[in-house]
């Protein structure tokens, strides 16, 4: 597990350099197309860089807005906020901040950059179908993933995609309607080939998205489940919390492909298909409930 944790940072570190490299290459695409010149390239670091600081640091927030989700108080949810604390003391971390989505769909995700900025997010759907034992289950496993590191690799993943999409959707704008003059003056050979690589990623960059969240292991999801046996020792409780979310075929509405993969399963339970399942980023949960009976 030790391991695992230290495997996580070097992880966090180098998916921060590619998309840092992507963001800029992207960024210089589109300086370039905007006619803004070899000045672009200064631009393109400036946006590299104070967007992915940003997107760091605030990836915590833009992940609950996105989700539509509030803070879940004491008074109002007593049990949920109970049982984060005592898990957050078995696992040794300070107690993440709670949060529910008012939703029937049951589901749960944590999210922040570090285990002293993390968060727990619950539906409604969740603690009104689970009991105290299968609620124990699935915020230990969403616990063992802010223990583990897994969720800083998570949170990182939906703010890096969101930025290049975004940086990809204006390039090829730019390059169907805006001004291209310069680009034809342009006798740089380096600059012209930066110019089509960047054209060729903002392309590519929904198969690149779907290439990163593949990159999160799926056992990372195998290694939360045996964390969060682990921290409550009944694996029982988190199997058969597995098998209700599973039976449940409701979609979660708050979710979208950008935070799928951040749930305990994927709450896309509208998405079919061989293509969407081949693109899956989540393991089967047969095989998760397999290994918990295990233990």
């Amino acid at each position: 597990m030790y391991e695992q944790i230290a495997a996580n940072k070097r992880k966090s570190v180098l998916l921060v350099a590619f998309f840092l490299g992507l963001i800029f290459l992207l960024a210089w695409a589109l300086a370039e197309l905007a006619g803004m010149g070899r000045e672009g390239v200064i631009v393109a670091l400036i946006i590299a860089a104070g967007i992915s600081f940003m997107s760091y640091y605030g990836s915590d927030n833009i992940t609950l807005a996105i989700s539509h989700a509030r803070p879940a108080t004491r008074e109002e949810f007593p049990h949920l906020v109970n049982v984060v604390e005592g898990l957050a003391i078995a696992a040794g971390i300070p107690a993440p901040r709670c949060y529910v989505i008012d939703d029937t769909a049951p589901n749960a995700f944590a999210t922040g950059h570090s285990p002293k900025n993390s968060v727990i997010c619950v539906t409604t759907g969740l603690l009104q179908k689970m009991d105290r034992a299968e609620l124990e289950g699935v915020v230990s496993h969403e616990m063992s993933h802010i223990k583990n590191l897994d969720v800083r690799l998570m949170t990182l993943t939906v703010v890096m995609i969101g930025i290049v999409a975004l940086l990809s959707d204006w390039i090829m704008r730019t390059f169907m309607w805006g001004p291209r003059k310069r680009i034809g003056r342009d006798k740089s050979d380096v600059g012209a080939i930066f110019l089509i690589v960047g054209v060729v990623m903002a392309l590519l960059s929904p198969f690149i998205a779907q290439l990163i969240r593949l990159a999160i292991s799926r056992k990372r999801e195998f290694l939360a489940d045996a964390s969060g046996a682990m921290l409550t020792r009944y694996p029982a409780g988190l199997a058969s919390a597995l098998r209700k979310l599973e039976a449940d075929t409701e979609p979660l509405e708050a979710a979208n492909k950008a935070t799928a993969h951040l749930y305990i399963v994927n709450p896309l339970k509208n998405i079919k298909g061989m293509v969407n399942k081949l693109f899956s980023t989540h393991p089967p949960i047969e095989e998760r409930i397999a290994a918990l009976e295990k233990m």
